[in-house]
């Protein structure tokens, strides 16, 4: 009787932290965002070329991705509440040290290091794999919820950022903002220390539990798998970073006012929370993860291909509108990949792995971005070249899934 309490309580208890993850992705990510549409202001206030923001804005993947291999390593030895504590801490630090910033190096160290490394290192791969360990039935539901509070972010605060931008300048904006999120995501940082309930941990599968006859299995070493899956997400990230970064400046560029261009960004990024939220997780569970990553990385792809060839308002906001839900359903994927086909109890720290190659991929599409907009005077060339990226994607994830078979027999312990 005890246990099934306990179980009913665990039960509920999960979508108190996927609530928690959500909002801590929500809040987290506007320090990337207020980068994205403060990047024209800050590089014009101290007479920069866009590569120096950029720049910032890749070293923060790079840190957050170098960062993330150590917590999800701290994941595994010691549950979510330590480094989410940690993030939260430095996210808001981070923010407020930007508002101080005098020269190009306090930038880029502020956002790899404090807002990178320290800080929004904690916010996508642990807070993924964590919630991976609190759900078996509605496990790909629960990914794409908490994935979606990227989304939320990036359709929540372009214009909040925006309005601040204009009412007080980028300095204060980044203050506020980091007062805020000290306020907000340290207390949300407590409901996280909980551990995942035993019974869910030990859930995953292997080659030695009984499991589902119709579960697919990989023709590759798992080692061989981890390195495909990391090139596959750098070709991916590089191709949905290059809008995410730069379309609100390559809006600017052809004529849209500033406000109608951070809801461009808005929009792109409620496309991606609708894909996220809800159509991820159907198609994970009704064609699998594999197949559910081609899918969209195809819709990323080819939206991706119109941005360079489309200028009207109107056109501008669907093509992001569908670039976002194709790059939105990319992100619950690869965690579910690592749990479906790699070791459950390494599951924090492989994640991280993958993650942090996504992070590189993120930090050169934005460095792309900038250093091709500097030498061609547009953003044309570059996002041809994230297609490029995202078609090699596309090659990996699709000999993925032909090296994948229906099991002809259940395994059971020797």
């Amino acid at each position: 009787m005890l246990a099934k309490l306990r179980s009913l309580d665990d039960q509920r208890y999960a979508w108190v932290v996927v609530i928690a993850s959500f909002l801590m992705l929500l809040i987290g990510n506007g320090a990337l965002f207020l980068l994205v549409v403060a990047m024209k202001d800050i590089a014009a206030s101290f007479d920069w070329p866009r590569t120096i923001p950029s720049t910032a804005y890749s070293l923060q993947f790079i840190g957050g991705g170098l960062g993330g291999i150590l917590m999800g390593w701290w994941l595994d030895k010691a549950g979510m509440g330590k480094p989410a504590l940690l993030g939260s801490i430095m996210i808001g630090i981070g923010a407020v040290l930007v508002s101080l910033v005098e020269s190009a190096w306090q930038l880029i160290v502020v956002y790899g290091v404090v807002i990178g490394m320290l800080g929004n290192a904690a916010m996508f791969s642990p807070l993924v794999a964590n919630i991976t360990r609190w759900f078996t039935r509605h496990r790909g539901m629960a990914v794409g919820l908490v994935t979606s509070g990227q989304s939320v972010a990036g359709a929540l605060w372009p214009p909040v950022f925006e309005y601040g931008l204009g009412s007080v300048g980028w300095r204060d904006t980044y203050l506020f903002f980091g007062l805020f999120g000290l306020a907000t995501m340290v207390p949300l940082s407590y409901l996280l220390r909980r551990p995942a309930p035993a019974s869910v941990r030990l859930s995953g599968r292997s080659a030695a539990e009984h499991v589902d006859e119709d579960a697919p299995i990989l023709h590759i070493r798992p080692r061989t798998l981890l390195a495909l899956l990391c090139c596959a997400i750098v070709g991916c990230c590089i191709a949905m970073s290059l809008p995410l970064a730069h379309i609100k400046s390559h809006a600017t560029d052809i004529g849209i006012s500033p406000m109608q261009a951070a809801t461009i960004l808005s929009m792109l990024l409620a496309g991606s929370f609708v894909a996220r939220a809800f159509a991820s997780g159907l198609l994970i569970a009704h064609v699998g993860s594999l197949k559910t990553l081609f899918i969209f990385s195809t819709i990323q792809a080819v939206t991706l291909g119109m941005l360079p060839f489309v200028e009207g308002i109107g056109v501008i906001y669907l093509v992001a509108a569908v670039f976002g839900f194709g790059y939105g359903g990319i992100g619950p994927t690869y965690p579910m990949i690592v749990r479906e086909f790699l070791a459950e109890q390494w599951a924090g720290r492989y994640t991280a792995v993958v993650i942090m190659f996504g992070t590189f991929g993120m930090a050169i599409g934005g460095w792309i971005g900038g250093i091709g907009f500097d030498m061609t005077g547009a953003y044309d060339v570059p996002f041809l070249i994230g297609v490029g990226f995202n078609a090699i994607n596309l090659g990996i994830v699709a000999y993925l899934i032909s090296s994948t078979r229906r099991r002809t027999m259940v395994t059971v312990p020797a």
